[in-house]
């Protein structure tokens, strides 16, 4: 069963199939987000994103499809549809491995840079697999890793070998126009993830990750980078007008 988690005045809004989640104008002092997702609790916390691994219970094989379209080409912040972990708090805090498959698209000054030859931010499928170590392990290997990156010399070759401690693979999707509405098919076996618009295949990931995972479906206005260049943070994009994205016919198999 889906939930909505709605946070600085974001909405959700049905109409039969169709679903439209909505941000309103927002300065980059305010998180908003309008959120649909299988992983928060019934009754969550008073922040609205503390999840557990319980709470998470995808595992291939899945399948979901959708159609989909945004209000703009390029929205500010974040938006998508696929499964991940939910590794990050509304903070910047790391508190697990990040592992996901997904429809992602992310707008300046985001730069998550995982694979060679794919900017850091736009339309993408996209696979992050960096697996299950236990979290006592990883969170405090992770925040030394971020604070090294503030020191000179030191940033760019912590993230080259961050980089290589995942297996990431994307497929920009420059051609697919977010105003337009698309056919978006995401397949996810234990060996391999498909993706698909309008029935043409984009992706084809060796390394998914094996789950636990959660569905979601989101807009915010938040912001990440990850640099080549060894830089590190989050922050708030501000929205000058109301932005939505719409799907219909959504199915997870």
């Amino acid at each position: 069963m889906l939930e909505k988690l709605l946070i600085g005045g974001g909405r959700v809004d049905e109409a039969g199939e169709r679903i439209r989640l909505t941000l309103p104008p927002t300065s980059n002092r305010v998180y908003a987000d309008a959120q649909l997702d299988d992983y928060h609790p019934s009754a969550p916390e008073a922040d609205g994103r503390r999840v557990t691994l319980a709470h998470l219970t995808d595992f291939p094989p899945r399948r979901l499809t959708l159609r989909a379209r945004a209000s703009h080409l390029n929205p500010a912040g974040t938006l998508g549809f696929g499964f991940w972990n939910d590794p990050f708090s509304l903070s910047g805090n790391v508190l697990a491995a990040p592992n996901s498959l997904w429809f992602f698209y992310a707008s300046p000054p985001s730069d998550m840079a995982l694979v060679d030859g794919v900017p850091g931010w736009g339309w993408k499928a996209a696979t992050l697999k960096a697996g299950h170590p236990p979290r006592l392990l990883f969170l405090p290997a992770a925040l030394a890793a971020i604070a090294l990156t503030h020191v000179p010399g030191l940033g760019r070759p912590v993230m080259t070998a961050a980089r290589r401690a995942v297996r990431a693979y994307e497929s920009l999707l420059e051609d697919v126009p977010l105003t337009d509405w698309h056919d978006y098919d995401l397949e996810w076996q234990s060996e391999a993830a498909v993706f698909r618009v309008d029935g043409v295949e984009r992706l084809r990931s060796p390394a998914p990750p094996s789950g636990p995972l959660g569905f979601v479906l989101w807009i915010d206005n938040q912001y990440a980078i990850a640099s080549r260049a060894g830089k590190f943070g989050f922050g708030l994009c501000p929205v000058l007008e109301e932005q939505w994205l719409e799907v219909e016919g959504l199915k997870v198999e």
